[in-house]
Formats: C-alpha cells, structure tokens, sequence
C-alpha cells in the first residue's frame, strides 16, 4: 500500500474481487454474525496487504477472526456515546415541559454524536493495528491505542477522512434499492483494511532524518 489513495483501488486489482464482494455481501445479510464474518474479512485483506499482497482475502465466515475487532469497535462506539445518549435522553425528557429546553439539549446530543463518529474515524486504523497485532486486549489497551495514535496525528487524521469517505460509500447503496447496501458496505470494509495497511506502514516507517542548520 504504497499510499492511502491506493485504499480506493486495490480491490479492482484482484481478478476475482467482483464474487468475493458479492459473497461476502450476502453474508453480511446475516444480523450480526454478517458483521462479525466481515470483520473477519477486513482482517484478513489488512494481512494480505500488509504481507505485499494486494488481493482480498476469501469471503467465508471468518468469524473466530473477526469477532475481537468487531468486539472493540462496539464497545467504543457504546461508551464513547454514553454522554450524547444521556443529552439526548434529557432533552426527550425536558420536551414534555419546554419544548425549546428539550430541542437544545437534543441538539447537543446530535452534535456530540456527530463527534463521537469523528473521533472513532480518527482512532479506527489504530484499533484495527492493535487488534491485529495483540488480539482483543490489545484493542482495548486505550493507553496504546491512543499513543498509536496520536504518535503521527496527521497520519491518523487523513486515514480517518479515508473511514469517513469509506463510509459515506457504504451508505451510498441505500440508493440502490437498500440491498445494494451490503455491497457497498463490504467495499468500504476493503477500503478501511486498506487505510490500516497504510498507516500500519507509515507508522512503522522511521521518522525522516532533520537535515542539519544551515552555517
């Protein structure tokens, strides 16, 4: 994965990447055990990629594979929401009794909500990293993770835009009469393993040498 952009076009490069897609779609029909298996997926593709391979990896349930990372993504995602949860809990609550009282704490859930996705963009290619190199503990090692990331912010901040973008494609199949939704949601799957296989490279990659003072 010579650059983050390569994350949009790898999985064209694989000849049988139209019917891993499309198997792996109709898996994730499945509630929740279709998430786990393609979580199983994206880590198994981070591999291929990480070992020079630019190919996804067999569509399957690979749910012993992905079951640690789909377990970190949850339990971030739940309590990282936890205060927008209750902001908007209260300003359900408080509509009862003063409509504009409850729609401004309503808001400002849905504005910390907004965030909250933000932030896990930003932190994604580091759990995904993580999970991947020290199981689910690792994942959940928040000290690590946020070391991980934030030793090369930039680095976190443009794979994070690279999530963001990926999932506003996974989204684009709505269009699609709705079930072209798993498609587009397994190749935003592929995209995010290729976003951790760059950062995992970029992050390992020594810093560049300062040059000296000019005399």
């Amino acid at each position: 994965m010579n650059s983050v952009g390569d994350a949009f076009g790898y999985p064209f490069r694989d000849p049988a990447w139209a019917g891993k897609i499309a198997v792996q779609a109709l898996i994730l029909i499945i509630p929740i055990v279709g998430w786990i298996a393609a979580a199983g997926w994206l880590m198994l593709t981070y591999e291929n990629l990480r070992a020079g391979r630019q190919e996804l990896a067999p569509a399957g349930f690979h749910l012993e594979r992905g079951i640690g990372l789909f377990g970190v993504i949850v339990i971030y995602s739940i309590v990282l929401s936890i205060p927008a949860w209750i902001l908007e809990g209260i300003g359900a609550a408080a509509s009862n009794q003063n409509t504009l009282l409850g729609s401004q704490f309503t808001g400002l859930g849905s504005l910390l909500s907004f965030f909250v996705e933000l932030f896990i963009a930003f932190l994604t290619p580091s759990l995904i990293v993580r999970t991947a190199r020290h199981g689910f503990s690792g994942g959940l090692d928040v000290q690590r993770v946020w070391t991980l990331a934030t030793s090369q912010v930039n680095n976190s901040v443009i794979g994070g835009v690279v999530v963001i973008a990926a999932n506003i494609i996974g989204a684009l199949g709505l269009i699609a009469c709705c079930i072209g939704v798993f498609f587009t949601l397994i190749y935003a799957t592929a995209i995010q393993a290729g976003v951790a296989a760059w950062f995992d490279r970029v992050s390992a990659a020594p810093p560049a040498p300062v040059p000296p003072p000019a005399t």
